[in-house]
């Protein structure tokens, strides 16, 4: 039996938690990028990892990413290129990710608007907005990758994944202006 080195097996992934003002939070990393950060009870939770994780709270990248998030629950607003991220996706997710890491602290943009981009960036005439939706609800990356950050056309809250309530909290945290947003009645989310 030949032994296969690093370079040639699957890498192994690690996981640790942060103790938020909105929860747990599990933080997935591959030992040199953050590939994951999810909230407990979240759906999809942890569903781009196929691999055995194993709890391991002293790698130098998640005390990067503890100090980051103790930033940004400080109100400090930290770069998110502070963080090597690396979430897993096909080519159309990780387009749409790559926009809402560009959505301003803040500040809130529509699904309609993120499928503009998307299209103009993959050299197509348009984007449905559902797709869109369908890439920020499967957002590996939570908070981080600000997907809370996305709102309908219309003002409503909808599609977060770790719940309504959450994407409120984390809404009001950044100081965003709710005056033109609601609660859907029915949730959307994908």
């Amino acid at each position: 039996m030949v032994k296969k080195d690093r370079t040639e097996r699957e890498k192994e992934i690690y996981s640790t938690y942060y103790s938020s003002p909105i929860g747990s939070l599990m933080i997935a990393s591959d030992g040199d990028n953050i590939i994951g950060l999810w909230m407990e009870g979240q759906k999809y939770f942890a569903n781009t990892l196929t691999e055995t994780i194993t709890e391991k709270d002293d790698l130098e990248i998640f005390d990067t990413a503890n100090k980051w998030l103790d930033k940004y629950f400080a109100c400090e607003n930290p770069p998110i290129s502070d963080l090597p991220l690396a979430p897993r996706g096909g080519e159309f997710r990780k387009v749409v990710w790559k926009i809402l890491r560009e959505i301003p602290y803040g500040e809130v943009i529509t699904y309609g608007e993120i499928a503009k981009k998307v299209a103009i960036q993959m050299n197509k005439e348009n984007m449905s907005s559902q797709a869109v939706g369908g890439a920020v609800g499967h957002n590996p990356i939570a908070i981080i990758v600000p997907c809370h950050r996305v709102v309908g056309t219309n003002g409503s809250l909808t599609g977060y994944a770790g719940g309504i309530d959450k994407k409120v909290k984390l809404l009001e945290h950044e100081e965003v202006d709710m005056s033109g947003l609601f609660i859907p009645a029915k949730s959307t989310a994908p």
